[in-house]
C-alpha cells in the first residue's frame, strides 16, 4: 500500500523532490495561503518546526490558489512574503491544485488517506492539515480553523 512517500513533489525552482527524502521524519502537510484570514497560522506552524525539528519533524508547505485566489503570487513572491512576513524556514514547495483534474498526486493519496467531514475527500480550504508517521503514515486530518498548537500533542504523540 502506499504512503505519502512514495510520492515526488515540486520545488519552487521548477524541480521534483522525493518526500522519501523526509523518511523517518514526522510531518505536517498543509496547502497555504498567503492572502486569507487563516494566514497567521504560518506563525504557529513556523513554532511547531523550530521548536520539533530537532527531534524529527518537519512542516511541508503547499501553495495554492484554488481557494478564493488567496494564493496569487509566483515562486518568488511566495518565498518573499513566508521569510518576511512570518520568518517561515521549514520548506515550502511549489504551488499546486489540491483539488479536481489537475490534483497533485500527493494530495490525492492524502484526501484518500484520511477523508474529511463525512467522508469528503475535498480539501474544503486553505491550510487544511496533514499529520503523517516517521513511515510515512496518514495519521490524521485537521480542519483549516484548527490552529498549529492544538496539534501538538498528537505530534509528541508521533515523536
Amino acid at each position: 500500500m502506499a504512503t505519502a512517500l512514495d510520492y515526488d513533489v515540486k520545488t519552487p525552482n521548477g524541480g521534483s523532490e522525493p518526500l522519501a527524502e523526509h523518511k523517518g521524519k514526522v510531518l505536517l502537510v498543509v496547502n497555504v495561503a498567503s492572502k486569507c484570514g487563516f494566514t497567521p497560522q504560518y506563525a504557529g506552524l513556523e513554532a511547531l518546526y523550530r521548536k520539533y525539528k530537532d527531534r524529527g519533524f518537519e512542516v511541508l508547505g503547499f501553495p495554492c490558489n484554488q481557494f478564493g485566489a488567496q494564493e496569487p503570487g509566483n515562486a518568488e513572491e511566495i518565498a518573499s512574503f513566508c521569510s518576511l512576513t512570518y520568518d517561515v524556514t521549514f520548506p515550502v514547495f511549489a504551488k499546486i491544485d489540491v483539488n479536481g483534474p489537475t490534483a497533485d498526486p500527493l494530495y490525492e493519496h492524502l484526501k484518500k488517506a484520511a477523508p474529511g467531514l463525512m467522508g469528503s475527500t475535498s480539501i474544503k480550504w486553505n491550510f487544511t492539515k496533514f499529520l503523517i508517521d516517521r513511515a510515512g503514515n496518514v495519521v490524521r486530518r485537521y480542519a483549516p480553523q484548527t490552529k498549529p498548537e492544538e496539534i501538538e500533542r498528537d505530534i509528541e504523540a508521533l515523536l
